[in-house]
């Protein structure tokens, strides 16, 4: 009698999708925001998100790394909405104090292809 259920119990795992059992590390750990961000004026910062029902707070820098600090209190984002300098705010408030997730890693700058102007070693940088 032992071994009929154990013949079941084998039967059951074997009728379980592989889906269910994959390898964890295998899976993507991908998040997907659906936090507002507003764009701000700022040298490192390109926008910045924050939900007040679950104190998150999500900032996209200007090479498009998106990060999540969670647990922030309401003020530090008001703090860093308001700051003359968000750079400087975050550096001084946020990076290292809040727990960090990686939403959406920096992108490589895409490299123009060489124009005639460029190169003749004119630069459209002190022509704007």
């Amino acid at each position: 009698m032992l071994r009929v259920w154990f013949a079941v119990f084998v039967a059951m795992f074997d009728a379980i999708p592989g889906s269910l059992c994959a390898d964890p590390s295998v899976t993507s750990n991908h998040i997907v925001s659906h936090i507002p961000r507003q764009h701000v004026k700022s040298s490192a910062i390109a926008a910045v998100g924050y939900s007040k029902r679950r104190h998150i707070l999500e900032i996209e820098f200007v090479n498009r790394a998106v990060y999540r600090y969670l647990d922030v209190p309401p003020a530090v984002h008001r703090d860093l909405m308001s700051a003359g300098s968000k750079a400087q705010f975050y550096d001084f408030n946020i990076k290292g104090h809040y727990r960090s997730v990686p939403i959406r890693p920096p992108q490589k700058q895409q490299v123009p292809a060489k124009s005639p102007a460029s190169a003749q070693g004119y630069s459209a940088a002190g022509h704007e």
